[in-house]
């Protein structure tokens, strides 16, 4: 075991960039792709742009990036409220995933692997300080672990391993078993360091480690950072930063049009034309990333022949070059030139979809609608409006009602507390980071093992879930892809799933603007000490 184990961990440190394809932005519609103006976009664009002539006023530099995303919370153990304030520049992790998918440390030296792979020694570098000039101790980092077991249920598994801190820069993990991915969780946002004695705000103001610190944040809205005067990596180059809340692309568009802003990520394949016939005032920067368009069918409203025909009619190729190089026709979550990417589904065929609606007793009534049993087919299509989900949604509703499926296109602003928590959907929209650092176990259990929050759509298969269970102790790589394409395959055949697409990673900035993880193909990155405007 030993040498299957060292192995992995070398993959996981040392694994070279898949090419995967990540995080593009969401349209308008399926006819007009985001270059259209509402409003609400106006309205976003002219609070943007005051915004902006008063920070201009401000003395240093200061970079203004536009955001998809908000959350109340600056709380690094909260939800997904670490992928902001890592996005932010201000928390930091044991571990760090380098642009390659390799993985090193950050506020660790090192470690070393002991007693059959169970027991995890992570060595504390004694130069990190908190941003109030607190250092780091391993006894932190150990109540840090401890509190985000019991703050965050994708985590809760930490409070089973044995976590102590035996002098101040030792840190010693113990896990009942052998847990080949524990690198990779301490590389994730979620598990952020903060200084837990020396916060008093938690939501507003808590303190990291990282180069910048909070200087104003509006609950789901803007946030302003400013330089860390007691950073402990070196010089910061910036002296601060607002995100600018743009929910919408059109928002983004209209605020980097006007200079508003100085750049953002996840644009649209229509955005990436306009900047691109402007390359004295725009710099794009493209990479293949790990994000990943999926869909659920809800098992527990939808028979096997209608989840069937829907797979069948939802042709991922024509999505693809419809959203304009933006994205990669997916088959699975993965890559297909990964080693667990090797997986199989059906061509897009509206006949055979036809065929199954058909031979389950569907019929079509006078209206070219198929019903059974005096109901009419009908399905709520539940999205957000980001990603090109709102594209994809309108795409397949043009698919289905084509097939004779009558649709309801439902959007959210929350999907997370809205058709995620409550299951009250037929088809569920939804994009994620499929691989995080060069190994399927998160992406496949976080989707399709028991315990997720997606069970409340009612796929269940003991056999899937035996695979996930011998996926998360496996140490040699070669076995571990040959499990997660037999976990991959069975939700395939099952229809549970669809795979839409793996995004191009698009990034646009206004010229001389460097370092805001443009050439990382993870979401979860964003300013740094290195991020500059010259």
């Amino acid at each position: 075991m030993k040498k299957k184990f060292a192995a992995l961990v070398l993959a996981f440190v040392t694994a070279a960039a898949l090419t995967a394809c990540g995080g593009s932005g969401s349209s308008s519609s399926a006819g007009s792709e985001g270059t259209g103006t509402s409003s609400a976009v106006s309205e976003n664009t002219a609070a943007v742009s005051e915004a902006t002539e008063e920070s201009t006023a401000a003395e240093g530099k200061i970079l203004r990036l536009g955001e998809s995303f908000a959350y109340p919370s600056l709380d690094v153990h909260k939800d997904y409220c670490g992928w902001y304030s890592s996005i932010y520049g201000m928390s930091e992790t044991l571990f760090k995933t380098n642009d390659d998918l390799s993985l090193s440390p950050l506020l660790a030296e090192g470690y070393s692997v002991s007693n059959d792979d169970l027991t995890w020694t992570i060595s504390i570098n004694p130069y990190v300080k908190f941003s109030n000039g607190t250092s780091l101790t391993a006894d932190m980092a150990a109540r840090n672990l401890a509190r985000l077991a019991e703050t965050n249920e994708r985590f809760a598994y930490l409070a089973d391993f044995d976590i102590s801190a035996p002098d101040d820069t030792t840190l010693v993990i113990t896990t009942p078993e052998v847990y080949p991915t524990l690198l990779i969780d301490l590389a994730a946002p979620e598990t952020g360091i903060m200084d837990l004695d020396g916060t008093t705000d938690f939501d507003n103001a808590p303190v990291y480690t990282g180069p910048f610190v909070v200087k104003s944040f509006e609950p789901e809205g803007d946030v302003e950072v400013v330089k860390n005067e007691n950073y402990w990596n070196g010089d910061v180059k910036l002296d601060g930063a607002v995100f600018y809340y743009l929910p919408d692309d059109e928002s983004k568009l209209e605020a980097m049009q006007a200079g508003d802003i100085d750049g953002y990520t996840s644009v649209t394949a229509a955005a990436k034309q306009l900047y691109a016939a402007e390359p004295d005032r725009y710099t794009l920067t493209e990479i293949p990333a790990t994000r990943l368009q999926f869909y659920v069918l809800n098992e527990n409203r939808m028979d096997d022949a209608v989840r069937e025909a829907v797979n069948l009619l939802v042709d991922c190729d024509h999505i693809a070059a419809y959203l304009g190089g933006t994205v990669t026709a997916a088959v699975g979550p993965f890559a297909a030139t990964a080693p667990y990417g090797q997986v199989e589904k059906p061509a897009p065929d509206a006949a055979a979809a036809a065929a199954v609606l058909e031979g389950d007793g569907y019929v079509k009534n006078a209206d070219g609608f198929y019903e059974k049993d005096g109901q009419v087919l009908t399905l709520n299509v539940c999205y957000y409006k980001a990603r090109s989900l709102d594209t994809i949604a309108v795409l397949m509703e043009e698919a289905f009602t084509n097939a004779g499926i009558k649709v309801t296109l439902t959007p959210e602003e929350d999907p997370d507390s809205t058709y995620v928590s409550t299951g009250d959907f037929d088809i569920a929209l939804y994009c994620m980071i499929a691989d995080k650092a060069g190994d399927p176990y998160y992406c496949i259990n976080a989707l399709f093992s028991a315990g997720s929050r997606w069970n409340i759509a009612g796929f269940a298969s003991e056999e899937c879930e035996g695979l996930i269970r011998k996926l998360q102790y496996e140490t040699d790589p070669a076995e571990r892809a040959k499990l997660a394409n037999q976990i991959v395959q069975i939700v395939i055949d099952d229809n549970a799933f669809g795979f839409t697409g793996l995004f191009n990673k698009t990034t646009v900035t206004a010229p001389g603007v460097t370092g805001i993880a443009e050439t990382c193909p993870f979401d979860f990155y964003g300013i740094d000490r290195d991020t500059d405007i010259k």
